[in-house]
């Protein structure tokens, strides 16, 4: 390994997608010679990844295996985490009846999901409520909360969702229920009336409270676990009764965490590092029903929770019915989880059917906002269960925060999603937007959000959030560049590199997975499979040869010019490598993101 004080990755300042390659933090540059099966090379890269991570150097071994030991905070530095433990405890020893209202998405399913379990080891048939995405919306309803008590429920806590659902809140205490909300969205500066509200994004919390407002509320619900249990413990209910397994619930922590798209430095990585663990031995019946659903041949890591098992669970509130993510965390009997893990695949690939229609209409109309900071997409008759996930598709392809909206021409409003780009907060705008009376409601976080309009205030709400993010997003999409981590020949590619750029995972949004240089290369094949996929067979000067294959890219600029205008040239390639395992044996391929003439 040697290191160099070039100022761009392979010299490439302008790549086929228009960005320059920078390091990451310190040259990395991996000869054809090295013994990538060192000991030594592999400690390197490993404490370089950590480093550049943001780690401090004496605290690499603490980070190279994160442990809940190193990373929990004591929960009761949360503010309202110990009167919500001390009220779900008296619920608890005076046989209450308690409901769990959860969002519709995998965070509210997984975090439900983890109270019911929980609440039903310490002896307690808790109910649950997950309100129907098309009928009810996002947040706890009201009604639904007044039906709850008013069926008997005396302590409801809500999860994922509550911070800012004043009306309905009030509509519950007016009721006489108590309700505690666990949370994790953007909370304003007056709270809704509640028993309790434990959320690290709170506005009065601590600094280390606060310090932990990238947690997922499935985090959130984890750490409300280790306060209930601990005061149980105090009021003696342990002393005839086995205590539950807290770390058997951190297979739901992980998930949650992943499939919201949760920051996965400091406790999510603990959190998902441990989870993948009980992941692994499959002791949760539905769990190891979704694994076997999505056709996981091996053990999950950290991208199939985003990537295949959380999309099914998420299917099921966008298209199907909400309820089916929690029964399938929640049931003991096999053949019951078998049946709702293949309903939720069906329901996946209907989803992926309609997220096309609706993304091919949005694009089209993309043409019409090319000046526009933040792209805002409307139409009668979009889906509202793939708006977030269109949403996500548009700001990849325009490099900008876009907002899908479905409009619902029986009322005059519309349910839109949206998600940023790194350095624009766009939860902080939809509150502002609604606080300034342009939206019935919305909220989220910095880098997604929710919200219901009204169809004739969308022109005003479009050019509110034109004039409040331009200069954030202009700032942000001026910074950005393809940061790489290794460069190295095609020989370097193998699955040994893998499975060291592994060893610095989880990776995820905070924690970005390792980029790698690779060339020069020429093209020996370039065609495109499946839908829109390119894939590219290419050769490098030590005589080895890769797999490449650039994922919905079949429109873009480095696919025409490899696939037409590669004769004679020379390439540098840019993405990450993952292990193609569907050959006679494991050979390590290059997920193609940017490409750059190396001659």
């Amino acid at each position: 390994m040697t290191t160099r004080s070039l100022s761009h990755v392979l010299g490439v300042s302008q790549s086929l997608a228009g960005k320059a390659w920078l390091w990451r933090g310190r040259n990395m540059e991996l000869g054809t010679g090295s013994a990538m099966g060192s000991q030594e090379l592999d400690k390197s890269i490993l404490t370089q990844l950590l480093m550049t991570r943001g780690v401090a150097p004496d605290e690499v071994a603490k980070h190279a295996k994160p442990t809940m030991r190193e990373f929990l905070p004591d929960p009761a530095e949360f503010r309202d985490m110990e009167r919500a433990a001390e009220r779900i405890a008296h619920a608890v020893l005076n046989d209450e009846q308690i409901t769990i209202y959860g969002d519709y998405d995998v965070d509210g399913a997984t975090s439900s999901a983890l109270l019911v379990d929980l609440l039903r080891s310490l002896g307690v048939d808790a109910g649950y409520y997950i309100p129907d995405r098309l009928l009810e919306g996002y947040g706890p309803s009201g009604e639904a909360l007044v039906k709850l008590a008013r069926d008997g429920s005396s302590l409801i806590v809500t999860v994922d969702c509550g911070a800012m659902a004043y009306e309905a809140l009030t509509m519950a205490r007016d009721e006489g229920v108590d309700v505690i909300v666990v949370d994790h969205h953007k909370c304003a500066a007056e709270l809704p009336p509640t028993a309790a509200l434990v959320n690290p994004n709170r506005l009065d919390e601590s600094d280390l409270a606060a310090s932990h407002g990238h947690l997922a509320a499935v985090g959130v619900a984890f750490l409300l676990a280790i306060a209930l249990v601990r005061t149980l413990r105090a009021k003696g209910y342990f002393e005839n009764r086995t205590e539950p397994d807290l770390m058997s619930l951190l297979d739901l922590v992980a998930l949650g965490t992943v499939a919201d798209v949760a920051a996965l430095h400091g406790l999510n990585r603990a959190f998902v590092s441990q989870g993948l663990k009980i992941l692994a031995r499959r002791d949760r019946i539905g769990m190891a029903a979704l694994i076997d659903a999505s056709r996981l041949k091996r053990a999950p890591i950290a991208s199939d929770l985003g990537f295949a098992l959380g999309p099914r669970i998420n299917a099921g509130g966008r298209i199907g019915e909400s309820t089916l993510g929690v029964r399938l965390l929640t049931t003991n009997d096999p053949e019951e989880a078998r049946a709702i893990a293949e309903q939720l695949s069906a329901l996946n690939e209907e989803r992926r059917a309609i997220e096309a229609e609706v993304q091919e209409a949005a694009e089209a109309q993309l043409e019409g906002q090319h000046n526009m900071a933040v792209q805002v997409l409307s139409a009668d008759g979009w889906h509202p269960g793939v708006i977030g996930i269109v949403a996500g598709r548009i700001k990849e392809k325009t490099g900008k925060p876009s907002i899908v909206i479905a409009l619902d021409p029986s009322d005059g409003t519309g349910k839109g999603s949206g998600r940023s780009i790194s350095g624009v907060d766009l939860g902080a705008a939809i509150i502002a937007a609604r606080e300034g009376g342009l939206l019935v409601a919305g909220g989220g976080h910095a880098m997604a959000a929710g919200l219901t309009i009204a169809q004739d205030k969308l022109s005003a709400f479009t050019e509110f959030l034109d004039e409040r993010l331009a200069r954030d997003v202009d700032k942000a999409r001026l910074s950005q560049v393809m940061q790489l981590d290794l460069s190295l020949a095609p020989g370097g590619l193998t699955p040994d590199l893998v499975n060291t750029l592994e060893a610095a995972g989880p990776y995820g949004v905070g924690w970005p997975a390792p980029r790698v240089a690779v060339g020069p290369v020429r093209i020996v094949k370039a065609d495109i499979v499946g839908k829109d996929h390119l894939r590219v067979i290419a050769s490098g000067g030590d005589g080895q040869s890769f797999k490449a294959i650039a994922f919905r890219a079949a429109e873009t600029e480095m696919a025409q010019t490899l696939i037409h205008r590669s004769k004679g040239r020379q390439f540098h390639f840019a993405g990450r490598v993952k292990i193609d395992d569907w050959g006679p044996r494991p050979a390590a391929e290059l997920h193609l993101e940017d490409a750059a003439f190396a001659d």
